[in-house]
């Protein structure tokens, strides 16, 4: 649904201009975009040539789609590999984050972190304010995790973390629970929870008699691990930035 309030600033950029230089297409093909109200600014549809907006500050969308207007906004996202720590420089010489960003010079910021052994999903960003608010409980990110645990899990025990353990620093419960096999001592489970605590995972399953030896984060938020190899990087834009933005309201 559309905003009444009227985007149009006197000293902003052309719309069209704007549009253009964020690689929607040509001056002439974007006019044609804001003739035929394909174009929201702020929530308002515009159908003016002669809007002008604020290219920093404008919350823009052609045909539904999330427009970024700043190149130098970089957020990624990595599959991290086992035995990585997740800081940006290490005293001791271990891989770290760095080493798998260098392709941007830009200053990035690791949205929370997994622990060593752990590898998956991470996201890192140069925007402080999204990586402010995908930290912040407020915000509750779910995340997911694919686990293998020793001993065999009976099914009952999803509902025993659903229905909340207390652990040194406070209770906590997971929002799923999917015992996904058995084979011979160990069990395959998937556990989705928006926890941010420090090795929250590890510490739950060992509080109940069934300690991790390998985890991997499968989905942060709206992003998905996919077919992702461990150390490889990709770069979000377009749709998949916009959903993540979203969650968190901006």
């Amino acid at each position: 649904m559309s905003s009444n309030i009227d985007p149009h600033i006197e000293n902003g950029v052309r719309l069209q201009k704007v549009l253009a230089k964020a690689g929607v297409g040509s001056r002439r093909a974007c006019e044609e975009l804001i003739a035929r109200g394909k174009v929201t600014v702020n929530g308002s549809r515009v159908t003016e040539l002669g809007t002008r907006v604020d290219p920093v500050s404008s919350i823009i969308h052609v045909r539904g789609r999330r427009v970024f207007l700043d190149d130098n906004d970089v957020t990624v996202v990595l599959n991290k590999p086992r035995g990585v720590v997740s800081t940006m420089s290490d005293p001791e010489g271990r891989p770290c984050l760095a080493d798998y960003v260098q392709e941007w010079d830009e200053r990035l910021f690791h949205v929370g972190r997994l622990d060593t052994d752990t590898e998956g999903l991470l996201v890192m960003t140069n925007n402080g304010e999204l990586a402010n608010r995908l930290a912040h409980p407020r915000w509750e990110v779910p995340k997911t995790y694919l686990a293998r645990v020793s001993g065999q899990v009976p099914r009952g025990l999803g509902r025993i973390l659903m229905g909340g353990i207390d652990l040194e620093d406070g209770r906590v419960h997971v929002d799923g629970f999917t015992l996904k096999g058995v084979h011979g001592d160990e069990s395959l489970i998937e556990v989705q929870l928006h926890s941010g605590k420090n090795r929250v995972v590890r510490r739950m399953m060992e509080h109940v008699g069934y300690p991790v030896n390998s985890l991997v984060r499968t989905r942060f938020g709206t992003l998905y691990l996919g077919h992702m190899r461990p150390g490889t990087v990709r770069r979000l834009d377009g749709e998949q930035l916009a959903q993540l933005m979203r969650m968190v309201e901006l």
